[in-house]
């Protein structure tokens, strides 16, 4: 009876491997994870396939893919009441060659064009972030636009929401569309109704349940952090809408350390029609009905940044988010920063960052000390050995869990926005980010970049390569499913 019941067991095992790997192969996701989801399906007995036809999948469901896709037409209509025509018509010959090619390349997998003259204000402490936002709130006179990951009751938090209660209150047209797990204790808790009686419109971002998860993956994310007031400002960057201070204080990680960019001019048209979109999808409320309730004017040059704008996730632009990342990465000459919480690379992204430093270009990697995920943690520490030792500098912050991404290029393009170096940034959350092609917006993205190197602990290749070899195992086992981190 034993006998038979291993064989059966056996066979099971094997059929569901085969079944899931058919699934993967047919699927064809990149090679990575194709072969972690392989891999935890044989070495996870019927674990592994359950938890790949949960989340193995970037599955947005039918209804909300016909949605997205119509909501791409109704752009046209947003984008003749917003944009000005003569915003799209950027003067390259003042930019390098490889400026016009990533406009080009985000155009096509994306749809978005750069448009012609914002002018940006960099932010880095968190108290100055929220205040000046709700001071901001304080000055609408027509709408106010927001979409976070995580709302978090306490400090200087309350200031934003006490703005967006006086605005309601004085007849702004107010939407807030916040993520349902990110900020899921902020859901449970009084302010999303004390919002809403102030006439305040607040809507949950990608619901979570057991029913969803038949059509859909329940992980996918809002990560977006967009402000958009009145039509003439906007805000984005790496913050949510938390105060460190009362922020995850258990995670033994430190203070959260973010940089967020005040926005005016053309940059400001297509970040509204971003969080517009996101907002339609989850309200069908139509076009004609958001534009004539807060009242969206054309938006006018201001500034000498030229900045395209890439949202990106699952069922919008593919791997034109990866792409654009690639291009600022290979567009590098002399010197490349990066800075991100969470790095899990593809292999793409991975080889051009040693080939970048392979071809002479200095590349300096600023990242956490700590980050408030073991496996990402370990995950990450897999991919130095082959980062040093073709010359990249690794640079490890000491004050806190760094949380700002960005990317400068020679001082010339810049990358900033919501997007993490990893798979779940790239593959499965709902992200934005500038890609600015202006050299004082590099500049000042530059600076903010330089004050995180003088809080940083740098990397020696040597002390690190005589780690242990317990350490070295754990790593590169987690290194297998960091593409399903």
């Amino acid at each position: 009876m034993f006998t038979q019941f291993s064989t059966l067991l056996t066979f099971t095992h094997v059929a569901v491997v085969l079944a899931i790997s058919l699934r993967v192969i047919m699927r064809r996701p990149p090679s990575g994870v194709a072969l972690a989801w392989m891999f935890l399906a044989a070495f996870l007995p019927l674990v592994g396939a359950v938890f790949y036809l949960l989340i193995g999948e970037r599955r947005v469901g039918q209804r909300r893919a016909r949605r997205i896709a119509a909501i791409r037409a109704d752009y046209a209509k947003l984008a003749h009441h917003v944009i000005d025509r003569g915003l799209t018509q950027v003067p390259w010959d003042k930019h390098r060659p490889e400026a016009r090619g990533m406009d080009r390349l985000g155009s096509c997998l994306i749809g978005i064009p750069t448009v012609a003259g914002s002018m940006a204000q960099f932010y880095s402490e968190s108290d100055l972030i929220l205040r000046a936002i709700a001071q901001d709130i304080d000055n609408a006179r027509k709408s106010v636009l927001m979409e976070f990951y995580i709302w978090n009751e306490g400090g200087a938090a309350d200031e934003v929401l006490e703005a967006l209660v006086r605005a309601g209150q004085r007849g702004v047209s107010c939407r807030v569309l916040v993520d349902a797990v990110g900020a899921r204790p902020w859901w449970r808790g009084r302010q999303p109704q004390q919002l809403r009686e102030a006439g305040v419109q607040v809507q949950l971002a990608l619901p979570v349940s057991l029913l969803q998860a038949v059509v859909s993956r329940n992980d996918l994310r809002l990560h977006r952090k967009i402000v958009v007031i009145d039509g003439r400002i906007a805000w984005t960057g790496s913050m949510n809408l938390v105060d460190p201070r009362y922020f995850k204080q258990n995670a033994h990680v430190g203070r959260w350390v973010d940089a967020m960019v005040r926005l005016e001019g053309s940059v400001v048209a297509p970040l509204a029609m971003t969080m517009i979109g996101d907002w339609m999808l989850e309200t069908a409320e139509s076009i004609e009905k958001i534009i004539a309730s807060a009242e969206l004017a054309l938006v006018g040059p201001k500034g000498t940044a030229d900045i395209q704008v890439i949202p990106s996730g699952p069922g919008e632009g593919g791997d034109g988010l990866l792409q654009m990342l690639l291009a600022v990465i290979n567009s590098a000459r002399q010197e490349l920063v990066l800075t991100t919480p969470y790095f899990v690379p593809d292999d793409s992204m991975f080889r051009a960052l040693r080939g970048a430093a392979g071809r002479g270009v200095r590349v300096d990697m600023i990242l956490p000390e700590q980050v408030d995920s073991l496996l990402t943690r370990y995950a990450s520490r897999s991919y130095y050995d082959e980062l040093l030792e073709i010359g990249v500098r690794i640079h490890l912050y000491q004050k806190g869990l760094l949380h700002t991404k960005s990317i400068t290029a020679d001082r010339r393009i810049s990358m900033f926005g919501t997007v993490n170096l990893d798979m779940r940034s790239l593959w499965l959350n709902y992200e934005v980010a500038l890609f600015v092609y202006d050299e004082a917006f590099a500049e000042q993205l530059y600076a903010l970049q330089q004050s995180y190197l003088q809080d940083c602990r740098q990397l020696d290749p040597r002390q690190w390569s005589q780690r242990g070899r317990g350490a070295r195992f754990l790593e590169n086992t987690l290194r297998l499913v960091g593409p399903v981190l």
